[in-house]
């Protein structure tokens, strides 16, 4: 029998768009991560499309909109194959680089999805997220907002980002929410308390972001101050440098050891256990790891056809828990802070 070459294809939420089983974050394309190869990234594009991938994930604060005007040419190439996700509320001033508000008012929703439609070309986006909360906004007023654009035609379906599982019920009650994207991998497992299993109650499809770590699962990197360049915004989170990349280190022994019997890469083995969060908790998930390029796209959508046993999950299972450092400088804005 021939190995499939690309990915299985899921529901994303109940009545959600159909996708490959693995999506493509953008992100660092245009920002966070260092110089990037423009002719690199958009191969990496067409090669996630050649493999299967079709959610393809922006939002308006990745570059000031650049990542959106950056994937507008391969959007209008690809428009009728692809699943296109973006992202509104991470407020940004260019000439403040370090500010982050955070707007999620009615008023901001309208002129957010305007700008976001213009820049990346089309007519309606496919996925639209809230991406971060403002619990000064009840929900009446800035899902409602959304839910506005998708009876105007404007959006498909909608996503929330960084919610806690009362958070999403709230959410939910105004509209159906399609898709909740957050930081899982095996290094961050906070959106267990209550966001996944409020997810699959609700028939919510996970789409875990960052679930390699950023990149320190897969022994990219030791310490983000030594290896990386002073534009890579991993050099100022907690987890990875210092004594805290140390201790982190140490901890990805097991991830080596069971990528080694399976004739796989760290990397793999990370994603394969994101995956398979499906079958233990019984919702869809979407990883949407991140890449520049076009030969990790290969690796990483093999990783869904890797199965870990029971065994070896339990070797990874107390990662999470012993992870040295917060996901983020200033973790006010994640759902870990609002969780009761």
């Amino acid at each position: 029998m021939t190995e499939r070459t690309t990915i299985e294809r899921v529901e994303l939420g109940k009545g959600g768009p159909v996708v490959g089983v693995q999506g493509l974050g953008c992100m660092g394309m245009s920002e966070f991560y260092g110089d990037t190869d423009e002719a690199a990234a958009r191969a990496t594009l067409d090669a996630a499309l050649a493999a299967g991938v079709t959610l393809f994930d922006t939002a308006d604060a990745y570059g000031y909109g650049a990542n959106e005007e950056f994937l507008a040419p391969f959007v209008a190439a690809h428009r009728d194959e692809i699943t296109l996700a973006t992202k509104f509320a991470l407020e940004r001033r260019t000439d403040d680089p370090a500010y982050r508000g955070i707007r999620n008012d009615r008023a901001y929703v309208r002129r957010a999805v305007e700008d976001s439609l213009r820049r990346l070309g089309v007519d309606v986006i496919d996925l639209y997220y809230m991406h971060r909360r403002d619990p000064a906004v009840p929900f009446a007023e800035s899902v409602g907002a959304m839910a506005e654009l998708v009876r105007e035609g404007k959006v498909r379906h909608l996503g929330l980002s960084e919610v806690t599982g009362a958070e999403l019920r709230e959410a939910y009650a105004v509209h159906p929410i399609a898709a909740l994207q957050s930081e899982w991998s095996l290094f961050s497992r906070d959106v267990e308390r209550s966001a996944v299993g409020a997810a699959a109650e609700l028939g919510v499809a996970f789409v875990p972001y960052s679930p390699l770590g950023r990149g320190f699962l897969t022994g990219a990197f030791a310490d983000a101050a030594a290896d990386l360049s002073a534009a890579d915004f991993r050099r100022y989170q907690p987890r990875f440098t210092g004594d805290n990349a140390k201790a982190n280190a140490a901890l990805l022994d097991p991830v080596r050891e069971i990528a080694a019997a399976h004739g796989a890469s760290p990397a793999q083995i990370a994603l394969a256990w994101v995956q398979q969060r499906a079958a233990v908790h019984g919702l869809t998930v979407v990883p949407i790891p991140g890449t520049r390029k076009p030969e990790r796209v290969a690796e990483n959508t093999a990783a869904t056809r890797i199965t870990l046993t029971g065994p070896e999950l339990a070797l990874l299972e107390p990662i999470a828990g012993r992870v040295a450092g917060d996901r983020y400088p200033d973790m006010t804005f994640s759902s870990a802070a609002r969780e009761e």
